[in-house]
């Protein structure tokens, strides 16, 4: 039987099964938990991504250089920005908000929703509006966003893109 390719929804309800099976096969009862909104003050600084895209064959960037910054206000949200070189070998800007309110032991979950520009393909390399799914992990003065970027016909591909981040100061 021929094998397809795990398309970028497939993997995120992969993803959302084993995290869902793992919460409720763990011995402790607050591994998944909603996170108290509470509120901080903490910026970390990034140096763009590295994705790993699901169509392999388009001869995409799976590095994506930049800067960017995250305004860490409350323990479930956080204003971020940026500019880094994209996967079609342009450069693109981003700003939006993350929202994450669920937790499966020390990891967030939720989303990103926001705006990006750059893409050729994309409304001309103008800006566009997105919402992906979106997981952190921060550990002291480090941290790692991870996101599951989906395919959007011909003029976006799907990745699973990492950030790594150091806090600046809070």
């Amino acid at each position: 039987m021929p094998t397809t390719p795990l398309s970028a929804a497939r993997l995120g309800a992969l993803l959302l099964l084993t995290t869902a099976c793992g919460a409720a096969l763990a011995d402790s009862a607050d591994l998944f938990h909603t996170i108290e909104a509470q509120p901080m003050s903490q910026v970390w600084l990034n140096a763009g991504f590295y994705s790993y895209h699901f169509q392999r064959d388009k001869n995409l960037n799976d590095s994506n250089p930049g800067i960017g910054v995250e305004y860490r206000f409350s323990s479930v949200a956080s204003a971020t920005a940026g500019r880094f070189y994209n996967s079609d070998r342009a450069y693109s800007n981003y700003a939006g908000v993350y929202y994450q309110p669920v937790a499966v032991g020390p990891v967030r979950l939720g989303v990103v929703a926001g705006a990006f520009s750059g893409y050729p393909k994309m409304r001309d390399g103008g800006w566009f509006p997105a919402v992906v799914p979106m997981l952190s992990f921060e550990y002291q003065r480090v941290g790692v966003n991870v996101a599951l970027v989906p395919s959007y016909k011909d003029r976006l591909y799907g990745a699973l893109s990492i950030q790594f981040k150091v806090k600046a100061w809070e």
